[in-house]
């Protein structure tokens, strides 16, 4: 796996990397209408809302393996990131307050949100999809905050009882979701990926270690504290 060894309708590297990206944006931008519907008629929280357009972000990765390697357009993987990373900029500043991203992306429909957690989040997809290209450090970095960070606060808002405070409030039921997330996002996600790199024992305790930053971070800056700390401690095991 890592990458399909043919293009796709005999078109060249380049178009063929330009069709992989147009693909991501389709997959991308049909997300927040369909959250934004699910808030709109259907009650769902912001917070569900925001945290499975996080999910599906992350989970942009899965389209990695489609891309050409050896040309610069393999670096267009990060072409949807940097145009989220303009639109929450130009939102955060100046979006009107029945905006469909300030709906389906913010905890409180305060637009300056998309400035903090929101847009870090896409900073750290820009990094891991170029310095970290087709990477253990750089995939499991998004395994991690995809999947481990998406599904903590659904669990603790639905399921979360027993509560625990470090700098905020969390909840043990909402950590365990994060590990279990991790572990089957991590594993799923490199072996798909780059399949030489797959090993449980980094995976596993990667995932312990992003669970216990996670549990003791203050909100918005998660989303980097959590790359942060996968990408070192890959650097530490491998």
């Amino acid at each position: 796996m890592g990458t399909i060894e043919t293009t796709f309708f005999g078109l060249t590297v380049l178009w063929h990397n330009v069709f992989i990206a147009f693909l991501t944006f389709v997959y991308v931008f049909c997300v927040p209408p369909l959250m934004d519907y699910l808030v709109t008629n259907h009650n769902l929280s912001r917070d569900i809302s925001r945290k499975i357009t996080h999910i599906c972000a992350g989970s942009v990765i899965v389209f990695l393996p489609l891309f050409q390697d050896g040309h610069w357009s393999q670096y267009l993987n990060v072409s949807v990131y940097v145009v989220w990373a303009l639109l929450f900029i130009q939102k955060g500043f100046f979006a009107a307050d029945d905006d469909q991203a300030i709906k389906t992306m913010t905890r409180t429909g305060d637009k300056r949100e998309l400035l903090k957690g929101t847009l870090y989040f896409v900073l750290v997809g820009i990094i891991c999809g170029t310095l970290y290209y087709k990477t253990l450090p750089g995939v499991l970095a998004m395994a991690v905050l995809g999947w481990g960070d998406g599904l903590a606060p659904i669990v603790g808002m639905k399921l979360g009882k027993m509560k625990y405070k470090v700098l905020c409030e969390k909840t043990l039921e909402g950590s365990l979701a994060f590990f279990v997330g991790s572990l089957l996002a991590g594993l799923f996600f490199v072996w798909l990926i780059v399949p030489e790199s797959l090993s449980l024992s980094t995976i596993l305790i990667v995932s312990l270690a992003a669970t216990v930053v996670e549990g003791v971070s203050p909100k918005e800056v998660d989303n980097i504290f959590i790359p942060v700390t996968v990408i070192a401690l890959v650097a530490i095991l491998a």
